[in-house]
């Protein structure tokens, strides 16, 4: 009897995800092609041989059917495209940051440019934005001076992002949703004696 090869006991494509080749210990399965055509139910050894002839690897996709659902594939390509999937999606994530600015329906000037040009960095870095127009007593009669206000501050940064959510009243709040146009090319922002740079966006 030969030793079984490195790609028949595993190797290291061998996780504790998906049994493949000789640790599969059924008599038979249920095979499906590399490109997905479905073989039918077959002895494990034909399973095995097949994947053998093919120079692939015998892995089992759906253990709890009856009988187990195995499909020949590269293995270690299929493993290394995995983890580079969920590599990506872990940094998707992370990239999709809600930052939160405040503001009250009757702001000074000098405030909004403050906390617009904190909007504008944020974009800048990638992240979304959740404005939050506070409003108080009286001011609660006045929805409309939220709704110029995050339109006017749509209208500012609209070079940077676009209103993902439109402006909606969530109890003495109206809340909008900014984000990142997906074309554009979040930088670093570099702070200046005058501040002007962080106030308006690079050219793409």
């Amino acid at each position: 009897m030969t030793a079984p090869s490195s790609r028949d006991r595993g190797g290291p494509a061998a996780t504790s995800e998906a049994r493949i080749n000789d640790r599969i210990r059924v008599p038979e399965v249920r095979l499906v092609g590399p490109n997905g055509e479905q073989v039918g139910i077959v002895r494990i050894e034909d399973a095995l041989r097949l994947a053998v002839e093919a120079d692939l690897d015998l892995v089992e996709v759906a253990p709890q059917a009856r009988p187990p659902v195995c499909k020949l594939m590269d293995y270690g390509k299929f493993k290394y495209e995995s983890a580079q999937k969920a590599r990506e999606s872990r940094r998707n994530q992370q990239l999709t940051v809600i930052k939160e600015q405040k503001l009250r329906p009757k702001i000074d000037s000098h405030d909004y440019e403050t906390k617009k040009n904190h909007v504008v960095r944020f974009l800048e870095h990638g992240h979304k934005v959740k404005v939050t127009i506070m409003f108080r007593g009286r001011e609660q009669s006045r929805p409309e001076l939220g709704y110029r206000l995050l339109q006017r501050l749509a209208d500012d940064i609209a070079q940077l992002g676009f209103v993902e959510s439109s402006p909606k009243q969530d109890g003495r709040n109206m809340i909008m949703v900014l984000a990142p146009h997906k074309s554009a090319k979040t930088r670093p922002v570099k702070a200046t004696a005058s501040g002007a740079k962080d106030q308006q966006p690079g050219p793409e």
